[in-house]
């Protein structure tokens, strides 16, 4: 499968090496971020999946509106909750740049 060959950079906090993973991701949360960075677009990445992994990494909060804070460092982005139990293309879209400006992401070789 396409999203095994992904290498991704985990950084928290004080500097990693780019092979570091932070020991609180479950092999669900790391398959979930490999999703999220697979090309072409997954269509199959559930919306509990993105919440688990965000609430991980960051915090989720959900808003009375039935919207959702999802922040990571710095980076904070304001979803609707899916109409559907697949995350839409934009939404993945988006988490990318969010996780990317956040210190997680494909590493740059």
């Amino acid at each position: 499968m396409l999203w095994n060959s992904v290498s991704l950079r985990i950084q928290i906090g004080a500097s990693m090496t780019p092979s570091s993973e932070p020991v609180h991701l479950s092999n669900h949360h790391r398959t979930t971020l490999a999703k999220i960075f697979q090309h072409p677009v997954s269509h199959n990445l559930e919306w509990k999946d993105v919440l688990s992994l965000v609430g991980a990494l960051g915090t989720v909060e959900e808003k009375h509106d039935g919207k959702f804070t999802m922040t990571l460092g710095e980076e904070s982005e304001t979803l609707e909750r899916s109409r559907h139990k697949d995350v839409n293309a934009q939404e993945v879209l988006d988490l990318r740049r969010m996780l990317t400006n956040a210190g997680y992401g494909p590493k740059a070789t």
